[in-house]
């Protein structure tokens, strides 16, 4: 799950979005809200599975592929496997690639019982930055087998269709970095009329009053601001970068290239601390709560080679 975000990344708005999850997890749960009707409030456990899967393709050959995120959300209720891709625009081959890392992850997490091979399709959505009015709301995958006819909903969320007020009113802080897309066709404009710029840099300010006012409020930390606010440079310099005159509004008012790894130091410093003692609590409670063996949920956790044996004694 984790991702490097270099200048000259070739995916740069996959690997902002794998930096979110990564880094700020919980604000993913807003969106899950917002896209399946769920009901998480905020302290739910995330478990992330592997991002590489090797596909199987005729011949025998092994095809890597890397989805933006597969994880389980563990809470009160049964664990819940998503599925969720980011996607700048709609292409005819989305379908597909959802598709197999789906059924990929099934058989990934699959149980084989005697003769019975149990697999569980995630739920699975799709977050488009861009789109049109033949962007649909909803897809679906179809598979037919023995008369039997099994739909696989895959929900769609737009970023585009989020103003400012609904995104800060139901928490969907996960959008912020791509909120500039919602003015994609116009910065040409703005970088060219002073006036008009003026309008997109007041909606800035009140991007960075209404995070310093969660910031202040205890409601998200001063990590979780200073990656959104990040993650909002490193989308502006991709999707503006013919317009100097935009970049440098926006940069003036979210204060510059952001320390990133000052805040971010910090914070692994403390989990390095106490990394031991969460792990086998999040260890015990996952084989709990999910039925399964040591050994499943360390491999979930992804735990180290020299952690394992020293856990394996206190469990």
């Amino acid at each position: 799950m984790h991702s490097e975000i270099g200048s000259e990344s070739s995916t740069p708005y996959d690997d902002v979005a794998r930096t979110l999850l990564n880094d700020c997890s919980s604000l993913i749960l807003p969106v899950l809200n917002e896209t399946f009707g769920e009901h998480y409030r905020g302290d739910e456990k995330i478990l992330f599975a592997p991002n590489e899967h090797y596909l199987n393709q005729q011949g025998g050959e092994a095809d890597k592929r890397i989805t933006d995120s597969s994880f389980t959300v563990i809470g009160e209720k049964e664990p819940k496997k998503y599925l969720f891709e980011v996607q700048s625009t709609a292409d005819n081959s989305m379908l597909v690639r959802i598709f197999e890392y789906a059924t990929q992850i099934a058989l990934d997490e699959g149980e084989l019982t005697g003769n019975i091979l149990k697999v569980t399709i995630p739920n699975c959505a799709v977050l488009f930055l861009r789109s049109t009015k033949n962007t649909p709301d909803k897809m679906t995958i179809q598979m037919h087998a023995s008369g039997e006819t099994l739909s696989i909903d895959v929900f769609v969320m737009k970023s585009q269709r989020y103003k400012l007020d609904e995104i800060f009113q139901k928490g969907l802080l996960f959008l912020l970095p791509f909120y500039i897309f919602s003015h994609e066709k116009y910065l040409k404009e703005y970088d060219e009329d002073q006036e008009k710029l003026a309008h997109l840099e007041e909606e800035y300010v009140r991007i960075m009053n209404e995070l310093d006012e969660l910031q202040r409020e205890g409601k998200i930390s001063a990590y979780t601001r200073n990656t959104i606010v990040e993650m909002t440079h490193k989308v502006l310099e991709k999707l503006a970068k013919k317009y100097e005159n935009v970049k440098k509004g926006v940069r003036s008012i979210m204060g510059g290239k952001v320390l990133e790894y000052e805040t971010k130091t910090i914070f692994c410093e403390g989990l390095r601390e106490g990394r031991f003692e969460n792990l086998l609590q999040n260890l015990k409670k996952l084989m709990q709560k999910m039925g399964i063996s040591a050994e499943k949920a360390m491999d979930l956790l992804d735990v180290s080679e020299e952690e394992r044996e020293e856990l394996a004694k206190r469990i």
